[in-house]
């Protein structure tokens, strides 16, 4: 069983950065990708980044192009979520993901995940 932890949430003034990690704790295995969500009170759950098990595939959604950035270390069994320029309406709680199905192609991605973190909040001060 994979367990993601993530860490790295808290209050930030708007126009702040904050770095998330997630560590996949427990079993885990090569070749898996690995992606963010968040879920805002009211709104449904949000799929926003992804990253391939080499990282040579990375998506986002509009929502957070050019200001958010996936990455991870493999040897570590963890991705980073490094997010800048932030809004009010980011505030949300963010949950890893680990493994499961993900596609990147040249004109539409899709990843569902199989394993999800408990997740941590993140608020945005205006």
């Amino acid at each position: 069983q994979v367990q993601p932890v993530e860490s790295g949430g808290g209050l930030v003034q708007a126009g702040g950065s904050l770095r998330l990690s997630c560590a996949a704790t427990g079993r885990t295995f090569p070749n898996y990708p690995m992606g963010w969500f968040r879920q805002a009170p009211g709104k449904e759950r949000e799929f926003f980044a992804a990253i391939s098990w080499n990282s040579d595939s990375t998506d986002y959604a509009d929502s957070v192009k050019g200001r958010f950035t996936i990455s991870r270390d493999n040897a570590k069994d963890t991705v980073y979520l490094k997010m800048n320029n932030l809004k009010p309406e980011d505030t949300a709680v963010y949950l890893c993901a680990v493994a499961g199905e993900y596609y990147s192609g040249s004109s539409y991605y899709y990843y569902y995940p199989t394993y999800w973190g408990q997740g941590t909040q993140v608020t945005v001060s205006s």
